[in-house]
């Protein structure tokens, strides 16, 4: 081949890789583009609870003032670690975490750092028995008598329901022998023993918050599955849900490749004490804030096929009106005609109707809260013993709700300053 022909076939083949990257280019304009990320403080890319990516309406809530407000929570003395997740309108809005793992460690809390659930557990028991019931393994209204726990009442077992048990409607004095429990004392036998109690009132009368008697569910489900409580609230919660980093027992949150140490006041840190563990279905659920997001759309609808719209009705009913036992803050006089469901609180605030629940245990706090109408609401875990991040949740419902803004955290820290508009995005799950 001459060398004039080598010269004409090269330029022919450069014209056509110039035509072919033209055409992708076009391409690319028609179809709107690659998707270019956008740093913004906290704000995550909306997406619907299940992780997939979505068109959304412009947000409602200001989440650079909600950051701002929880960096400022963060300067607070006993303030450790904090993940606090989102959801706007059925999406994802807002995943951020703060803090470390452990105190003056300098590991960093992130979105699949892995924390106690505590009392938050209770939803994830009362989803299990109401699945089994609409698959017809079990009754919600069948004595429970009849089912072979180790739940003994004085007068007996047979004017009590399962969902009695699920609703805190037993009759006994509120967090019975939950000190017992603490002490090292089996939970079986704890149950076994209350008979011995004196009632406060008739059996399915009036609301007494329990742990080691709402544990009977963990019973409950074991006999009708004939597997442990652990395997099946995974096999139909955590691995349909896609909730990859939830476990139960103190195993799952130790082995975690990142998980929050207990705290203390003063961010002293303690061992983790698995007192609470031992009653699963009331307290030993683990997860990362993404998880937990996913709990909380899921409970909104996202999950029709895993928790279906009958169930969640039947979860989030109003069943028995909390009257406190003590002294209420301002954050829980605003939490308007508090209610037991099954496994999960109900309130009024601002005219809106709220389903949530809060968790405790040596080290730990939990939340999460959400209006089930605007598919909206907040979740948060932390690794100390502080309620004060608790009080946000309202916080972030005003910025929704467009009402007066009101100093729900009331702080003794200054404010952080305003979030740079380039600040570190984290992700949605």
């Amino acid at each position: 081949m001459d060398g004039a022909a080598t010269v004409r076939r090269g330029t022919w083949l450069v014209v056509l890789v110039v035509l072919i990257l033209v055409a992708v280019a076009v391409g690319l304009a028609l179809r709107g583009g690659p998707v270019q990320r956008t740093d913004a403080v906290a704000i995550a890319a909306p997406r619907a609870a299940t992780g997939q990516p979505l068109m959304a309406p412009a947000a409602v809530v200001d989440y650079q003032q909600l950051d701002a407000r929880l960096k400022a929570l963060m300067q607070e003395p006993d303030m450790v670690g904090l993940a606090v997740g989102t959801i706007e309108a059925g999406q994802v809005r807002f995943v951020r975490a703060y803090g470390e793992t452990l105190a003056q460690s300098k590991d960093p809390v992130t979105p699949d750092t892995v924390f106690r659930w505590a009392s938050l557990s209770k939803s994830i028991a009362s989803a299990v028995v109401v699945g089994l019931a609409a698959e017809g393994k079990l009754s919600l209204d069948a004595p429970l008598a009849t089912l072979g726990t180790t739940l003994a009442l004085p007068g007996g077992t047979r004017a009590i329901t399962v969902a009695d048990v699920l609703s805190h409607r037993l009759g006994l004095p509120h967090n019975a022998w939950d000190d017992r429990l603490e002490a090292g004392e089996d939970p079986r036998m704890l149950r076994a023993s209350f008979a011995t109690l004196k009632p406060e009132c008739p059996p399915a009368t009036c609301y007494a918050y329990q742990n080691i008697a709402y544990d009977t569910a963990t019973e409950v489900v074991e006999r009708v599955t004939g597997r442990d409580y652990a395997t099946v609230a995974r096999a139909r919660l955590f691995v349909p849900l896609g909730m990859d980093h939830a476990t139960i027992g103190r195993q799952g949150l130790e082995s975690a490749a990142s998980w929050a140490r207990p705290h203390r006041h003063n961010k002293v840190s303690t061992t983790v004490n698995d007192s609470y563990y031992r009653v699963p279905a009331a307290g030993g659920v683990n997860s990362s804030i993404r998880d937990l997001l996913r709990w909380m759309g899921a409970q909104m609808g996202d999950a029709p096929a895993v928790l279906s719209p009958a169930s969640l009705d039947m979860m989030h009913r109003s069943r028995v009106p909390t009257p406190p036992h003590r002294r209420r803050g301002a954050m829980d006089r605003a939490l308007a005609d508090p209610a037991y469901g099954l496994g999960w609180r109900t309130y009024r605030y601002a005219g809106h109707a709220l389903v949530g629940h809060r968790g405790s245990v040596d080290g730990y706090g939990s939340l999460i809260l959400f209006d089930p109408a605007a598919r909206s609401g907040i979740v948060m875990l932390w690794n100390s013993n502080t309620a004060m991040p608790a009080r946000a949740q309202l916080e972030f419902f005003d910025l929704l709700y467009g009402l007066p803004r009101t100093d729900w955290l009331a702080l003794s820290a200054p404010p952080a300053p305003p979030a740079r508009a380039d600040a570190e995005v984290q992700t949605a799950p």
